[in-house]
């Protein structure tokens, strides 16, 4: 329980493509305990014990830009690693 982390990401998402690609994605993520898209809110919240950088790099890979993101209430970079 304590592993685990509330992760919000600020995605531009103009249409429910947009949004369904990043849904698809966290679906398929493994370890995600829940998830919600909100195209209207242009947001991802995402409860997982997974490091931030893994879902980070897992919603960059959908080619949207990620403006801001926080991980349980403190501001992050959205900086995708090289490695990812």
């Amino acid at each position: 329980m304590s592993g685990t982390h509330t992760y919000e990401f600020n995605v531009t998402m103009t249409c429910g493509g947009c949004s369904g690609a990043v849904n698809r994605v966290l679906d398929k993520l493994e370890g995600v305990d829940s998830y919600d898209v909100s195209l209207e809110n242009q947001s991802a919240k995402v409860v997982t014990a997974l490091p931030y950088e893994t879902v980070l790099a897992k919603i960059a890979k959908t080619g949207k830009k990620i403006n801001s993101a926080t991980a349980d209430g403190v501001a992050q970079s959205v900086e995708v690693p090289a490695t990812a």
